[in-house]
């Protein structure tokens, strides 16, 4: 379970996917990021069919490796950004779902009558 709060950053450029969690939390550092401040950080390879995810969780590098077998996940166009996900986002992507179309509901709070 993610704490509610923690960042997550979507690399839309592809990784190779031979690389480890020092690997990947190398390629965070370059992009001018800290790789230990908690957050999760996403990443895909060339064929889109496979993800992993890389955190620092205080105690130690954490990762999460996930191949779909018949489909491939949902992933923004191929460039140089990076996209920020919330926590529904994330669990749309990882269950292989389109993850652009979960927005969150604007909430009213109620007023009191009085």
């Amino acid at each position: 379970m993610i704490a509610s709060g923690v960042k997550i950053y979507l690399a839309s450029q592809p990784v190779d996917f031979r690389k480890g969690p020092d690997g990947l939390l190398s390629l965070v550092r370059d992009v001018g990021a800290d790789p230990f401040n908690g957050a999760l950080y996403v990443f895909r390879a060339k064929r889109a069919d496979r993800i992993k995810i890389v955190w620092f969780d205080g105690t130690g590098v954490c990762l999460f490796s996930k191949r779909l077998e018949e489909s491939q996940f949902c992933w923004p166009r191929i460039g140089p950004n990076q996209v920020q996900l919330n926590h529904a986002q994330l669990m749309a992507l990882v269950d292989g779902l389109d993850w652009k179309r979960v927005r969150p509901v604007d909430l009213k709070r109620p007023v009191s009558a009085g």
